[in-house]
């Protein structure tokens, strides 16, 4: 230590030796604040990015591939049409079922109308029962007859009812023979082509949404206990940028050969259009609870025969040049181990031309 400082010292006089006379006119510098921030101690974990809406589109109904209207690489909107299965075949199916159906419901309403006449007939018979007309074996027929209009009054209704189901799954298929596009996305690959047998379930094409992607990490189990969902967390994708992401969800499995759990994270920084599906990205994990230090912002830091120096601005607002030791970066600024005290001003703009001692007049802060 006696060591460092001693070289720094012969530094600092060389500068202010080798600086010349010092000049009449002010200097205009920009300036900023050494201030207390909290620094986390991170364990960066590569994650990836992960489409939350992507899959295989499957055939809902059974049927040879007439159209395909989706190419490999083309973005789709949601509900547009990907693929036509044998529509000819589904409509007339739904004009077959409706015809079923139409003939159901007259059926039906025959058998009713026969229904409420032979009650209305007996209905009539009760009304005779002390008159000389009275039949006892008419009464008993019309019994019978109700009975028997009832039942075929039921089958009836459930014929129709059985018509119209199949009617409304042949309308449902006929739909379904339109194969749509479930949400936004891009054509990752096509599984059919034109002529095709599909059986219902079979892949028709992959399509995922690559506009709307979260971020997928395993995390070692023993770092899980700090990351409930909301938490709020750095990450840095590939193009080097800072970001922030807030857990989604955590796995409530652990990867027994891995020891790890999978968290998914939403990214904090808007459209990630620019970012691919399975592009990686470091997630930086916190290590403890948050500390208190001292920073200085990156411009303030000069590099002069390998030590780190500033200009402090003094309180005849002079600049007084002086050594620092850094820590590590937290975004814009250092972490400053020794040199600076909170709330003390140096100068980050216009000073690579300064001298020490030279007079400031600042400009504007950055």
């Amino acid at each position: 230590m006696q060591v460092r400082k001693f070289l720094a010292a012969i530094i600092l006089a060389a500068i202010t030796l080798t600086s010349g006379p010092l000049n009449a006119q002010e200097a205009i510098v920009g300036v900023d604040a050494v201030v207390l921030q909290p620094l986390s101690q991170t364990q960066p974990v590569i994650g990836r990015f992960v489409a939350k809406q992507a899959g295989i589109v499957s055939a809902r109904v059974a049927g040879a591939v007439t159209e395909m209207r989706a190419e490999v690489g083309d973005r789709v909107k949601r509900g547009e049409i990907l693929a036509v299965i044998d529509l000819q075949k589904m409509t007339l199916l739904r004009d077959a079922a409706r015809a079923e159906a139409d003939q159901a419901q007259a059926g039906e309403n025959a058998a009713r109308a026969r229904h409420n006449k032979t009650q209305n007939e007996l209905t009539r018979i009760e009304g005779i029962l002390d008159s000389v007309i009275y039949s006892a074996a008419r009464h008993e027929d019309a019994v019978q007859s109700v009975f028997e209009s009832e039942a075929t009054a039921a089958g009836a209704a459930a014929a129709f009812a059985g018509a119209r189901a199949r009617l409304m799954l042949a309308e449902g298929n006929l739909i379904n023979a339109r194969v749509r596009a479930p949400y936004d996305g891009l054509v990752r690959a096509r599984h059919t082509e034109i002529g095709s047998y599909l059986q219902t379930g079979d892949s028709v094409l992959d399509l995922v949404n690559d506009t709307d992607l979260e971020i997928e990490v395993f995390v070692p189990s023993n770092r899980v206990a700090g990351l409930a969902p909301g938490t709020t967390i750095q990450v840095r994708p590939a193009d080097g940028s800072s970001q922030t992401a807030v857990v989604r969800g955590v796995g409530a499995e652990e990867n027994a050969t891995s020891r790890t759990r999978l968290i998914r994270f939403t990214p904090e920084f808007g459209a990630t259009t620019k970012y691919g599906v399975g592009e990686s990205v470091d997630a930086l994990l916190p290590l403890g609870v948050p500390r208190e230090v001292v920073t200085v912002h990156k411009d303030a830091v000069l590099k002069r025969q390998g030590m780190s120096l500033v200009y402090v601005v003094d309180k005849e607002n002079a600049a007084q040049i002086r050594p620092v030791e850094l820590g590590e970066a937290i975004g814009p600024r250092f972490e400053v181990l020794s040199g600076l005290e909170s709330g003390e001003i140096v100068v980050i703009r216009g000073n690579e031309r300064l001298r020490p001692g030279q007079a400031l007049r600042i400009g504007s802060e950055e």
